[in-house]
């Protein structure tokens, strides 16, 4: 297994990708993003846009580095489906059934890596915070 040890980043990488450039495009598109928030009836629309911000360029740019990964893919995890629910919940839209199978999918992985940690090529693997989510005990 030694051979694969890149694969946890060649994961968090392709998942951390798309959150850094859906952030960077939100804050390119202020007005716009805050206008659609507003659209869907979601309360304090700029709170919701600086939060969505931070979650998906400042969460993807974590995630990419590998930087407290197990707290931050559960806030990664919570926002897709939330994101899910409240913006692609139009199911007689096939493209928006098809947004909203791909937000819960992120967050099934997200949720991997919230139990199985960074991996080997990560700042918490290299601060000691990386491995299983199993207690000594399980893992006996």
């Amino acid at each position: 297994m030694e051979r694969y040890k890149f694969i946890p980043l060649l994961g968090r990488i392709l998942l951390g990708a798309p959150f850094v450039m859906s952030g960077l495009g939100k804050l390119g598109a202020y007005a716009a993003t805050v206008g659609y928030i507003k659209a869907v009836g979601l309360p304090l629309p700029p709170l919701a846009f600086a939060l969505s911000v931070m979650v998906e360029l400042g969460g993807g740019l974590l995630l990419i580095s590998g930087y407290r990964v197990r707290p931050l893919a559960v806030v990664m995890a919570l926002f897709c489906l939330a994101t899910a629910v409240f913006f692609h919940n139009n199911f007689a839209d096939q493209n928006q059934m098809i947004h909203f199978l791909k937000n819960v999918m992120m967050a099934g992985g997200l949720l991997q890596i919230a139990y199985f940690g960074a991996g080997a090529y990560s700042l918490d693997q290299r601060q000691g915070r990386s491995g299983l989510g199993l207690t000594s005990a399980s893992a006996t």
